[in-house]
C-alpha cells in the first residue's frame, strides 16, 4: 500500500512539474485560457491564475473577444504577470524613445512618461488629493508611440482599484485578482485609437445643440434669475444654446424634486427657455435622501434597490441631502427603476441630464466614498461583488441607466448626458468634463492636456469648467480661457456658489467683446465641428487631437500640450502659449469672425492645414438658427495646389440619419495656373442638396482671394484678382 501511495504521489508531482514547464514557457495558463490573437494585430494575454468570473463581463469591451489564431512568434510586446502581497501585477518593457499617452483623466503634461496614476474614481475638489494623480474617472489604457511613429495600445481589462506606473516599463498594479492584458499594434497612433474604439465602442452622435456654448452656475435660482441669464445672452447677442441647473433647484437636495419656492413651475421655466431658443440641463445625483415619505426613497426601498453594507443592511452615507441611500446599479431591476424615474422629470421639458457626484462621493465615507467592503448584489450578467470591484464603474452603470431611461421617455430625441465619473468605455453613454478645477492660469493651461488625453483614451466629448469652477477669475484670465475653450469639443462655463459671476458679460465691455468674438468663431465653425463629431461616431477618432498627430515621426512635437488640433485640419495656438512646438508644412492663419490675429491679444491663432477645405456657416445666436443656406468654404492649397474637405449635415436631432436622412458632401479644389477650381459632390446620404449659396475663399501665402456668392457646385476663383481684406 505504501508503494502504491508513493507511486501516486510521484505521478501527481510529475503532472505538477509538467504544468509548471508549460506555464514557464507561456503555453498554457491555469484558467485554461491560452494567449490568442483576437483581431488584426490585436492580442490577448492571460496570467496563469486568471479567473474569468472575477472580471466578466468586461466593462471596457463591447463584446468578448474571439480568438482568430495564434500570436505571431515575432510579437514583441508581451506582458509579465505575477502576484505579490495580495496584489496582481502586469508589466511590459518599452523601447527607449517610446512616448506614452492616455491613462484617461489625469493632471500633468500630455506626455505621460515617468508618471504614476491611481485608478480609483475620486471626488477631487481642485485636484488636491494625491496631487491630482487620481481623479473622477478610471481608464486602464496606455497609448505608446515608438520613435519611428508606429504605435501600440494596452488595455488592462480590470475594474478593481489599480495603479499605472510609467517608467522604463508600463506597469499595472491591481488590488484585485489577476487580470488579462489586451495589446493593439498599428502603424500610427491614429490607427491605434481607431482600433481602441472598435473594442470599447464609439461615441453616439450627439444632438447638434450640445456642440453650442453652455452656461452653468452653482446655482441659477430662483426661476427669475434663470430667465434673466437667458435674456441677457440674447440682448447682448452672445451665442449660447444651454442653461444648466445645479443642485439648488431641488427641494432640500432631493433628486427628481423641485423647490416650490425657487422653481414653482419647472415646465414654465423650460417653456420660457425654449421660447428663447435655449435648451435646459438639470442635475441628478445618485445619493437618495433616506427620508420616509420621500417618494424616490420609498419606491427604492420597496424595490430593494440599495447598495448594502458588509452586514447586508442598507448602506447610508452623507451627501448634500444628508443621510442617503445609493442605488445598486449592478442590479438590472434597479437600473430599470432608475430609468423610469426620468419619465415625470423629463415631462417638464428638460432637454439634458447632468449626473454628478457619481464616483460615488460620500462625504463621511472612507476616502470620501463608500467602504470597499460594501456589497453589490448584481444580476443578469453581473455577479455579486464588493464595492472594491464595482467602485470604478459605478458612475458608468448610473449613466447607462439614465440614458436608457431617457431614451425610453424621448425615443425620437438623441439624449445628452454629462457625467463626472466614468470608466474606459463610458463615452458610449455620455460626455464628460474634467471636474472641479479652479480659476487660475495653471488650471486653464492644464485643461488642454487633460482633454487631449481623454480623447486619446477613447472619450472624444470633453472639456473643462471654462473660467474655473472655484475662486474668482480675473478679466484677463477669463478672456484668455474663453478664447481657447471655444475650440474644445465640450464648451461650458461654470462657477461655484462662492466664486464671482462668470458669465461672458461679468467682466466689463472689453471681455464681453472678447467673449462674443470667441463664441462667434465657434458657431461659424459648427459645420466643421459637427462633421468631426460624425466622423468620431463612425471611426472613433478624437475631435480634439495632439499636435504630434500632424507628423507622428517628428519627435519634437511629442511634448506639445499648449497648441492642439481640432480634427486634422485646424491648428489652434492659444495666445498664452510660450514657444509652442508646431508642425512643419503649410499652416495658414485665417480669420473666422473678423478678428485680427496679429493685433488681438486674446483670440487663439487658427491655422488651416495646406490641403484642407474648411466649411463655415454664418454667425448665429444658437443652433435653432443653424442653417447651411449660405456656406463659406475656406481653401488652403498644398504644395501640389490641391485641397479637399467634407461636410456632414442632418436634422441635428433624432435618428432619421440612421435611415439615410443625411448628406455627406465632398469638396475638392485644384489649382491650374492662376485659377483654382472647387467642385462639390455628394458622397453619401439621401438628403436632397437644398438650394444654397457658396462663397469660396482661397487663402494663400500672398493673401486671400474670393469668389462671389453663387449657387453653383463648380466654383472658380482667380488668384490674379483683387485680394480681400477679411475672410468673412
Amino acid at each position: 500500500m505504501l508503494l502504491i501511495k508513493h507511486s501516486y504521489f510521484q505521478i501527481i508531482m510529475m503532472k505538477k512539474f509538467f504544468l509548471f514547464c508549460l506555464f514557464t514557457l507561456g503555453i498554457v495558463n491555469a484558467s485554461g485560457q491560452p494567449d490568442k490573437l483576437v483581431g488584426k494585430n490585436i492580442s490577448v494575454f492571460y496570467p496563469r491564475n486568471y479567473n474569468a468570473a472575477a472580471h466578466s463581463p468586461s466593462f471596457a469591451l463591447i463584446k468578448e473577444p474571439v480568438a482568430i489564431g495564434d500570436i505571431p512568434k515575432n510579437w514583441s510586446l508581451k506582458p509579465t504577470f505575477y502576484s505579490k502581497n495580495g496584489k496582481s501585477y502586469a508589466t511590459l518593457p518599452i523601447a527607449k524613445g517610446t512616448s506614452l499617452y492616455g491613462t484617461g483623466e489625469n493632471t500633468g503634461p500630455l506626455l505621460r512618461n515617468g508618471k504614476s496614476v491611481t485608478l480609483w474614481n475620486t471626488d477631487n475638489y481642485e485636484f488636491r488629493k494625491d496631487e491630482g494623480k487620481r481623479l473622477y474617472q478610471s481608464h486602464p489604457w496606455v497609448l505608446g508611440v515608438n520613435s519611428d511613429g508606429t504605435a501600440f495600445g494596452i488595455i488592462a481589462d480590470n475594474t478593481w482599484k489599480q495603479q499605472i506606473e510609467l517608467t522604463d516599463s508600463i506597469r499595472f498594479i491591481s488590488e484585485g485578482p489577476a487580470f488579462r492584458i489586451i495589446i493593439i499594434k498599428r502603424e500610427s497612433p491614429q490607427e491605434v485609437v481607431k482600433s481602441l474604439a472598435g473594442l470599447v465602442g464609439k461615441m453616439a452622435l450627439p444632438p447638434l445643440w450640445s456642440l453650442g456654448y453652455q452656461q452653468c452656475r452653482f446655482s441659477y435660482v430662483p426661476d427669475t434669475r434663470i430667465k434673466s441669464v437667458a435674456d441677457t445672452f440674447r440682448i447682448k447677442k452672445l451665442p449660447c444654446d444651454v442653461i444648466w441647473m445645479d443642485i439648488d433647484y431641488m427641494d432640500n437636495f432631493k433628486v427628481f424634486t423641485f423647490d416650490k419656492k425657487k422653481i414653482p413651475n419647472p415646465k414654465e421655466v423650460n417653456d420660457y427657455l425654449h421660447s428663447k431658443n435655449f435648451k435646459s440641463i438639470w442635475m441628478i445625483d445618485p445619493g437618495i435622501k433616506a427620508e420616509k415619505g420621500y417618494s424616490v426613497y420609498e419606491s427604492g426601498s420597496e424595490g430593494n434597490h440599495w447598495v448594502l453594507n458588509k452586514e447586508g443592511k442598507e448602506f447610508n452615507g452623507n451627501v448634500w441631502p444628508g443621510k442617503c441611500a445609493f442605488p445598486d446599479f449592478t442590479r438590472p431591476e434597479t437600473r430599470a427603476w432608475w430609468g423610469d424615474l426620468y419619465k415625470n422629470f423629463m415631462a417638464t421639458g428638460i432637454d439634458g441630464v447632468w449626473n454628478d457626484m457619481n464616483e460615488p462621493s460620500v462625504f463621511d465615507g472612507p476616502d470620501g466614498t463608500m467602504p470597499e467592503d460594501n456589497y453589490h448584489r448584481g444580476g443578469g450578467d453581473l455577479v455579486a461583488g464588493s464595492h472594491l470591484r464595482y467602485h470604478n464603474v459605478y458612475g458608468t452603470l448610473m449613466i447607462k441607466a439614465s440614458r436608457e431611461g431617457i431614451m425610453k421617455v424621448n425615443p425620437d430625441k438623441r439624449p445628452f448626458i454629462l457625467s463626472r465619473s466614468g470608466f474606459l468605455g463610458s463615452h458610449r453613454y455620455g460626455a464628460t468634463w474634467t471636474g472641479d478645477n479652479s480659476s487660475t492660469e495653471e488650471y486653464m493651461k492644464l485643461s488642454v492636456p487633460m482633454s487631449l488625453n481623454l480623447g486619446l483614451s477613447g472619450q472624444p466629448f470633453s472639456g473643462p469648467d471654462m473660467g474655473g469652477f472655484t475662486k474668482n477669475a480675473t478679466p484677463q484670465l477669463f478672456g484668455q480661457w474663453i478664447a481657447t475653450d471655444a475650440f474644445f469639443p465640450f464648451m461650458r462655463g461654470h462657477a461655484s456658489n462662492d466664486a464671482n459671476n462668470k458669465e461672458p458679460w461679468a467682466f466689463g465691455q472689453e471681455i464681453e467683446n472678447v467673449s462674443r468674438t470667441a463664441l462667434n468663431r465657434r458657431y461659424r465653425l459648427l459645420p466643421y465641428l459637427y462633421t468631426l463629431f460624425y466622423e468620431s461616431s463612425k471611426a472613433g477618432v478624437p475631435v480634439m487631437q495632439p499636435v504630434f498627430f500632424a507628423d507622428v515621426k517628428d519627435t519634437t512635437l511629442r511634448k506639445e500640450d499648449q497648441a492642439f488640433l481640432v480634427g486634422s485640419d485646424l491648428l489652434i495656438v492659444p495666445k498664452w502659449a510660450v514657444k509652442p512646438s508646431l508642425p512643419k508644412g503649410i499652416w495658414r492663419t485665417v480669420s473666422i469672425a473678423g478678428e485680427n490675429s496679429k493685433t488681438d491679444k486674446y483670440q487663439a491663432d487658427v491655422k488651416v492645414r495646406g490641403g484642407a477645405i474648411i466649411p463655415m456657416s454664418k454667425i448665429i445666436q444658437n443652433t435653432n438658427e443653424y442653417t447651411l443656406d449660405s456656406l463659406t468654404l475656406v481653401v488652403s492649397l498644398d504644395k501640389q495646389g490641391l485641397a479637399k474637405g467634407r461636410l456632414y449635415e442632418d436634422a441635428g436631432e433624432g435618428y432619421q440619419y440612421e435611415k439615410g436622412e443625411y448628406l455627406l458632401s465632398y469638396f475638392t479644389a485644384k489649382q491650374k495656373g492662376s485659377l483654382v477650381n472647387l467642385i462639390i459632390k455628394r458622397e453619401s446620404g439621401n438628403w436632397e442638396l437644398k438650394s444654397r449659396k457658396y462663397k469660396v475663399l482661397v487663402r494663400t501665402d500672398k493673401g486671400t482671394f474670393a469668389s462671389p456668392w453663387t449657387n453653383s457646385t463648380n466654383v472658380t476663383v482667380s488668384l490674379s484678382g483683387k485680394k480681400i481684406e477679411s475672410e468673412n
